[in-house]
């Protein structure tokens, strides 16, 4: 039997990154035949028979796409999913099902009958997130729910996603538990919904339906299921049931942790694993990795250690647990400072109009139920020195070689919240006018603050502001958003005696911080970009221009 590449939705090809089985290799249902790899994620391909490997039609690097044959085996028995579509082809010729698995439910009334079916609910489109973490299991095995009830939540190192049921169910199985990492695709749980269908059958002993959730469930190779997907390699289903033979010694390890280790250069034979069946985790390969760095001379590392202190010996301490935002934030942020050469350049603005402008504009805010502030004025005159100085609104490239110049512009700003910093974005800021850019500030702060962002909420950003307002300060180094270039620390706003020529006066003066890529960005270009901005803001008439 041909194993072949299942749909791969909107993707046209996907890479081989792994062979999973040689030939003469016995393999069962379920058992991985390769590992391909998307833009967006690393995926065990499942076999779809038992047998013996007799043919291997793919190597390391090769693109495939749907329906490509990447393997055939013979001599065993093909899943049964197959063997239930061939029957439902047939339907004159379907069995019957024994009596004791006919439910009281499937009894018909009159002309309806009410049947139940098995719904797997999925972890939806997450973009470009990565290592996305299951914090709340909210329902249990048995537990009724109705449509938009909590079913899971989960957190990346930006923000919070909530997954609710979209059917009325029974929970058969969960997929996943707290601290399990998941990715698009991978399976949540399984929800046994009523369908209410006509039929002529009159007969309950006609009428099958799924067996009920109490009875042992059956194994792998003996269960049906529905139609292959591609599932990312956190899925704990895939977990279960991945027996990778790469090696003489049996490795139980998912795509990303495979991946992981090539990366780091770390062989998963070596590796002792903790999870369930000694399956290797992520968490493993780092550990082995820490081992080895802490294990030899720390100029290994390629960067001096800090050292370790117990604080404990001079007096009394607390460890206090970090939220998963700030920790991942805090590496996010380390890794833009560690790998772009950060420069610095300080100016300050003359808002004082603006200022005057804005309070007039106070009542009619209130009357549109809008909080008009100095960051909405912020975000208009920088869409107007991104699109005067485009390399400011763009990305390195890989290769080091080219400059990716967007033609978006889409401006993030940090929100300060109770778990950490996170950086929504508002699409199309160069579209919008003050009044609807102060609308977005409003809506995407509170839900920042309520943990409601979505995950497109967060992602697509070109440039940064990151405003202080009225924390204080009088200029600081905001880090780069990496990919982006450059990002605008705004302070707090002072009222300083500016010299006029004649004589001093109170001006409102804003503190800007300017911090970008030196390896896109010179000092003249900076230097260039702030003296831009400042007059803008000074004469906001300049906006309408």
């Amino acid at each position: 039997m041909d194993i072949t590449i299942p749909s791969l939705g909107d993707i046209e090809e996907v890479e081989v990154i792994e062979l999973c089985v040689a030939v003469g290799d016995t393999v069962n249902i379920d058992d991985p035949i390769v590992v391909i790899e998307s833009d967006k994620a690393s995926m065990e391909l499942p076999s779809t028979a038992s047998g013996t490997v007799v043919e291997i039609k793919v190597a390391l690097g090769d693109m495939v796409g749907e329906g490509s044959v990447v393997a055939v085996v013979e001599g065993g028995k093909k899943q049964k999913i197959e063997e239930q579509e061939e029957e439902s082809e047939q339907e004159q010729e379907q069995k019957e099902a024994p009596a004791d698995d006919v439910m009281p439910s499937a009894v018909p009334t009159g002309d309806a009958v009410q049947s139940t079916a098995d719904i797997d609910v999925l972890v939806p489109d997450i973009g470009d997130a990565k290592d996305v973490v299951v914090i709340e299991v909210a329902i249990k095995q048995g537990d009724r729910v109705e449509v938009d009830d909590l079913l899971v939540v989960l957190e990346s190192d930006k923000a919070s996603m909530e997954i609710a049921a979209e059917q009325a169910g029974t929970v058969v199985t969960l997929g996943v538990a707290e601290g399990d990492e998941v990715g698009q695709g991978t399976h949540i749980v399984t929800l046994r919904v009523q369908n209410q269908q006509r039929s002529d059958v009159t007969h309950p002993e006609s009428v099958t339906t799924p067996a009920p959730p109490m009875k042992p469930a059956p194994s792998p190779t003996d269960s049906a299921s529905g139609p292959i997907e591609l599932v990312p390699a956190s899925s704990p289903d895939t977990q279960a049931q991945s027996t990778p033979k790469a090696s003489d010694k049996k490795v139980y390890a998912g795509p990303a942790v495979r991946r992981l280790a090539r990366e780091l250069g770390v062989d998963l034979s070596s590796v002792v694993g903790t999870g369930n069946r000694s399956r290797i985790t992520k968490d493993d390969v780092k550990g082995f990795v820490k081992g080895r760095l802490t294990s030899e001379p720390a100029a290994a590392a390629g960067l001096p250690q800090v050292a370790s202190v117990d604080f404990s010996k001079f007096g009394e301490v607390e460890l206090v647990e970090l939220s998963r935002i700030r920790v991942r934030g805090a590496d996010n942020l380390h890794r833009s400072w560690v790998n772009l050469p950060h420069v610095t350049q300080h100016d300050e603005a003359d808002v004082s109009e603006l200022e005057v402008f804005r309070e007039s504009l106070k009542a009619e805010a209130q009357t549109k139920d809008i909080k008009i502030t100095p960051l909405s004025f912020l975000v208009k005159a920088c869409c107007q020195a991104l699109a005067e100085f485009p390399e400011f609104n763009a990305s390195l490239h890989e290769n080091r070689t080219q400059l990716v110049l967007k033609k978006f512009v889409n401006i993030g700003f940090a929100v300060d919240t109770p778990e950490g910093l996170v950086v929504p974005v508002i699409k199309g800021a160069d579209r919008l006018g003050i009044w609807d850019i102060s609308k977005k500030i409003s809506e995407l702060s509170e839900k920042a603050r309520a943990k409601k962002l979505a995950m497109d909420d967060l992602q697509g950003g070109s440039f940064t502001i990151s405003s202080l307002g009225a924390i204080g300060g009088t200029g600081f180094t905001p880090i780069i958003n990496a990919p982006e270039v450059a990002i605008l620390g705004v302070a707090r706003l002072a009222t300083k005696p500016i010299w006029d020529g004649h004589d001093f006066q109170p001006r409102q003066m804003l503190p800007l911080s300017l911090s970008y890529d030196h390896r896109v960005i010179n000092g003249a270009d900076g230097g260039r970009f702030m003296g831009f901005l400042t007059a803008i803001l000074s004469d906001i008439r300049r906006l309408t221009l």
